[in-house]
């Protein structure tokens, strides 16, 4: 017997709740399926969990700092990784059940826990039971890539959710990957206590962005005693009795690491691939991720991709913002996910706050480039803070006046660039913002005084 529904979703990430919701209260029956846990990686494995750990490492690192503020403490700083594992656990545990009593308490909506799987293009099956519906939402979220590499099945690898199952501090963590990911977990166990290598194929860490990103990073871990191995052109695994032994053929340093630990943290990959999208005419590109248009429908008429599984932004907030326009859209609005402005944010200490292009992508795109800059040591607030690394920087087309860029890479860097995302969304000239009176003493006061100082790049 096939069950009738008036929409489906498929996964409960950062858009599928939301939108089985809205939906459910507009009086439409809604199935939302879900094979595995409430509130997908966000909630399970990604920013709550994640940030919660940030929070205990950044204590630890303070409370070794407290001399420089003038600040006694009784003796030597520890960590108990148990007790650090077991506060994220509880912090993960109340979003999720609190998920679960929103949905199971929302009308017209079926919480189904189950493997959902496409047999026909409206058609789905879920541990045996057949369910129907004209309009199909897909958030099947994504999970890391595991490479190919020599040796890897030899030896016991972490990834980034079950890293954040371990109850003891690493003796010797390598992580492999110098990505957003890769650098928050070294800077974390670093300060946990474990002695961390990073291990990166390219040149330089975090190449999507500008050098001066990458040289920031690399100058903040480093100055934690995290050690930074570049051009490892040749990774590779092995055992010994010692531990987990990572090759990395780099033109300086040992040719091999031997540590008690290995994250590997090169990317992330869609969950599309048991989801029997062959059983449908959905068309997914090479890496998986399912196509879609700026409207987030996908090429079959009464099925849409949101989250991370569409391969336009692996970010909670881009999760969200796909539900939004959706919604929006059934409503009939016309929304576009080419309208927004991008945005994200690396969670080392200092974070790096970014929206819209970095100098290179403006000049890939012909723009004419102003940038302003100014180093977080000449920020009152950061140190006044005593936390005076990295620097602000905001990049303005030069034939238009417009803002489309900026990077605030410094303390409070994931708030302060909030700024720049709402004037490059709302296609603000420089001009207006440079000149407004913003409050002393914050990093977001800075940002007239840069725009005052601009310079062709």
């Amino acid at each position: 017997m096939t069950e009738q529904f008036d929409a489906i979703v498929v996964g409960a990430g950062q858009a599928g709740p939301s939108l089985a919701a809205r939906l459910a209260g507009q009086g439409n029956k809604v199935a939302l399926i879900e094979r595995k846990l409430l509130g997908g990686t966000c909630v399970n494995t990604g920013c709550t969990p994640t940030k919660t750990m940030v929070a205990s490492a950044y204590v630890a690192h303070m409370a070794g700092r407290a001399a420089d503020y003038g600040v006694t403490l009784g003796g030597p700083v520890g960590v108990d990784m148990a007790a650090v594992k077991s506060r994220k656990d509880g912090i993960v545990e109340a979003s999720r059940s609190g998920l679960h009593d929103w949905l199971t308490g929302t009308d017209n909506l079926t919480l189904i826990e189950g493997h959902a799987r496409f047999i026909a293009d409206h058609t789905i099956t879920v541990d045996g039971r057949t369910l129907e519906a004209p309009r199909i939402f897909l958030n099947v979220g994504g999970r890391a890539v595991i490479p190919d590499y020599p040796g890897i099945d030899e030896i016991e690898i972490l990834t980034n959710s079950s890293i954040l199952e371990l109850t003891d501090v690493p003796r010797h963590l390598v992580v492999v990957g110098g990505g957003y990911i890769g650098l928050e977990f070294a800077q974390m166990f670093a300060r946990f206590g474990s002695k961390v290598t990073i291990v990166e194929r390219g040149d330089r860490l975090l190449k999507r962005e500008d050098e001066d990103a990458s040289q920031t990073a690399t100058e903040i871990l480093a100055g934690e005693g995290i050690d930074i191995r570049l051009n490892a052109d040749c990774i590779a695994f092995s055992r010994s009795e010692h531990g987990p032994v990572v090759k990395v053929d780099c033109s300086e340093g040992a040719p091999a690491i031997t540590g008690s630990h290995v994250l590997v943290a090169i990317g992330r990959q869609p969950n599309t691939d048991d989801l029997g999208l062959e059983a449908t005419g959905i068309a997914t590109d090479d890496r998986g991720h399912i196509l879609t248009n700026e409207r987030l429908e996908t090429s079959v008429k009464g099925v849409w991709a949101v989250g991370d599984c569409n391969g336009r932004g692996a970010f909670t907030h881009t999760a969200y913002n796909d539900y939004e326009i959706v919604s929006d859209n059934l409503e009939g609005a016309d929304r576009s996910v080419e309208a927004r402005t991008d945005a994200y944010a690396l969670y080392t200490d200092p974070p790096l706050g970014r929206a819209g292009m970095t100098v290179t992508e403006a000049k890939k795109r012909d723009h004419r480039v102003l940038v302003g800059k100014r180093p977080m040591t000449r920020v009152s607030r950061a140190k006044e803070k005593g936390e005076s690394a990295g620097y602000m920087k905001v990049v303005v087309d030069a034939d238009t006046s417009r803002i489309i860029g900026g990077a605030i890479f410094g303390v409070g860097g994931d708030e302060a660039i909030h700024v720049l995302i709402d004037a490059i969304q709302s296609g603000m000239a420089y001009t207006d913002l440079k000149n407004t009176m913003h409050i002393h003493p914050t990093v977001s006061e800075l940002i007239p005084t840069i725009l005052g100082e601009l310079k062709e790049a």
